[in-house]
């Protein structure tokens, strides 16, 4: 009944009371220098005390990544662990903390499965995405539980203020790959739409080196994927909008114990918001938004099937006041209900969570402040309170100081809490204590440099007893150290980030597995006109796989190379080559026969595209 009376108090808002402009989302998404998920509203990247990162259509073109994965590997201080090729299953590691430990969001939805936390990133097309932010260090009091490593955030694309525009992209690669879309947008000043779909193909590689006869194959991938966004301004002041996005496909297993299985997946989310401009001061939005995870796992051998099917419904209430020129104050409320329909009988199938925020924001000549509070109520675990407080102080023009320190909370989820002989309904959430000190300085007009020191402790940490039942008895602390470069030199635009961790396990000292000490990302471009040219480099340090360290990872580096030709107007070819060096390496292990194998990667790979978009 709460989010019943909520939503109506804004649908009976008249028209007439608003005063002022909403602030344009859909044009600040096409900007580099802005932020929307530090704080759900449009802010300046350097006015956020979050240590960000952002991708923008622009960004994607040019450094044209085979997914979404290839281009969270470039974000310091994040890691990807991929157990395979295309369509596997990847663990995202955000300052160390472990992919359940980090929120996933798309158009502000949460995406993560209930039951295994997972957050399915690799079914998401690249070609559908407008826009990427990452958020590194805990954000709990804005998003609540999960958001202890960080936020990403994942924005559909967007349509434009011009005459309706077809877009038809094919990209044909090694390994039997493709990826082809379509999509139609433009708008006005008053509506804007975006309407895309996507087919991506691959005959993959062998996933396993060592495994069960019948894994000696490839493992193919196929994901058929639809996207919308469409948004209308009523007046000046008022907005609506609406967006979804539909992945469904299947992707081949392999060292599954003998078997030969697949899986089919089906995710979607939907979302609608009302954005309305009270006064001259008071800004309220209103979110509601329903997400799906349903995937069944098959074998060919058998008929074995198992289904694991979640569904989330949520809405967020946020309203923004500018109090004077120097202080702000945001108010929210948050509440979202997941269930479960499964082949594993779970005791509970479904729970709720309700919480509301508050956050002051002061904006001074000599320094800024920002304090945060928000309170969860969990029908499974009760209450919970988080709280948060950054200072900014410049010390000139050029070069700003951020010390700040939040709190973050992960609460178990379907398989930890209730998973037949392996659950424990007694679980209470992961809580976190993360420190850092910022250092942001903009060295000169084509150079900026942003650093990051920090250390987060993470206590009640759900981990596997001798008996394989989930218990609180886990603490870590992480120390770390980031470095983010942009500087353009004789025409040339690079990227440099470089992370360096310490994750360690409080209570054995052993590195947290699957975490490289020291990781480097190196971009560097340059447009001759028409033609556009760039290499990436990136460097992973050795790691371990278990916890016990007993099964070392090498490290590994990798270069690509890339090129882009504006033909004409309507026509743009891209062609890139992946792993130049055509390098052997693994992200992940797994077990066969009482030993450990690492899982494939792809080793040097093409892929040609062509872009074609003729105005209608």
């Amino acid at each position: 009944m709460t989010s019943l009376r909520l939503a109506l108090i804004l649908s009976v808002i008249p028209a007439s009371s608003v005063l002022a402009d909403t602030e344009g989302r859909d044009n600040a998404l096409k900007l580099p220098q802005t932020l929307i998920t530090g704080n759900r509203q449009v802010q300046a990247r350097s006015d956020s005390s979050s240590a960000n990162t952002v991708f923008t259509r622009d960004d994607i073109d040019r450094l044209q990544p085979t997914g979404l994965t290839d281009l969270l590997g470039r974000v310091p201080g994040v890691q990807v662990a991929r157990s395979g090729g295309r369509g596997a299953l990847p663990g995202i590691y955000i300052r160390g903390t472990k992919s359940a430990q980090s929120l996933v969001l798309v158009d502000g939805q949460r995406m993560a499965n209930a039951t295994s936390a997972d957050s399915n990133l690799q079914y998401l097309n690249i070609d559908q995405i407008e826009r990427v932010e990452v958020l590194r260090g805990s954000r709990s009091v804005i998003y609540g539980s999960d958001a202890i490593g960080g936020v990403i955030q994942i924005f559909t694309r967007r349509g434009a203020d011009q005459a309706p525009q077809l877009r038809l992209h094919s990209a044909q690669g090694s390994y039997g790959s493709s990826q082809n879309s379509v999509g139609v947008s433009g708008g006005d000043d008053h509506t804007r739409f975006n309407l895309s779909g996507a087919l991506e193909n691959t005959a993959g590689i062998n996933r396993t080196t060592v495994s069960y006869p019948v894994d000696n194959d490839h493992d193919a991938y196929r994901n058929k994927s639809v996207s919308l966004n469409l948004n209308h301004h009523l007046n000046d002041g008022l907005e609506i909008g609406l967006s979804a996005i539909k992945s469904e496909g299947k992707t081949e297993l392999d060292a599954t114990f003998g078997q030969k299985s697949y899986s089919n997946f089906d995710i979607s989310s939907v979302g609608s918001f009302i954005d309305a401009q009270l006064s001259e001061r008071w800004n309220s939005r209103l979110e509601l938004g329903h997400s799906e995870n349903r995937e069944k796992t098959r074998d060919k051998l058998s008929p074995d099937l198992y289904s694991f099917n979640t569904y989330r419904d949520s809405l967020n209430w946020q309203n923004s006041l500018s109090l004077d020129d120097q202080n702000s104050l945001m108010l929210g409320f948050d509440a979202y209900q997941d269930r479960v329909r499964s082949s594993t009988a779970f005791d509970k199938d479904s729970r709720w969570n309700r919480a509301v925020f508050v956050q002051h924001r002061f904006q001074g000549e000599g320094f800024s402040t920002e304090l945060g509070l928000r309170h969860d109520k969990n029908q499974q675990f009760g209450s919970n309170n988080t709280w948060s407080a950054s200072l900014t102080v410049p010390l000139n023009a050029a070069n700003d100081v951020l010390l700040s320190y939040s709190e973050g909370f992960r609460a178990p989820t379907f398989n930890d809490l209730y998973y037949p002989q392996f659950g424990n309904p007694a679980l209470e959430p992961e809580h976190s204590k993360s420190y850092e000190l910022q250092w942001r300085s903009q060295l000169s007009e084509t150079s900026r440099l942003e650093t990051s020191l920090y250390r987060t402790d993470i206590q009640d940490a759900i981990v596997a007893d001798a008996d394989w039942i989930q218990q609180n008895i886990g603490a870590a602390r992480i120390t770390g150290f980031e470095s983010a470069l942009q500087q353009e030199w004789f025409g040339w635009q690079s990227s440099l980030g470089l992370a360096i961790i310490d994750p360690r396990d409080r209570d054995t000292g052993k590195t947290l597995s699957r975490r490289a000490r020291r990781t480097l990302s190196l971009d560097l471009d340059r447009q001759f006109d028409r033609l556009g040219v760039g290499a990436s480099w990136q460097a992973v340090s050795s790691s371990y796989n278990d916890e016990q360290n007993q099964q070392p990872m090498g490290g590994y580096a990798l270069l690509g190379l890339r090129a882009h030709w504006q033909a004409n107007s309507d026509v743009r070819l891209d062609v890139k080559v992946d792993n130049l060096l055509d390098k052997t390496f693994t992200r992940a292990l797994y077990g066969y026969d009482g030993n450990y194998y690492g899982y494939r990667e792809e080793r040097r790979s093409l892929q040609v595209a062509v872009t074609w978009t003729p105005s209608l």
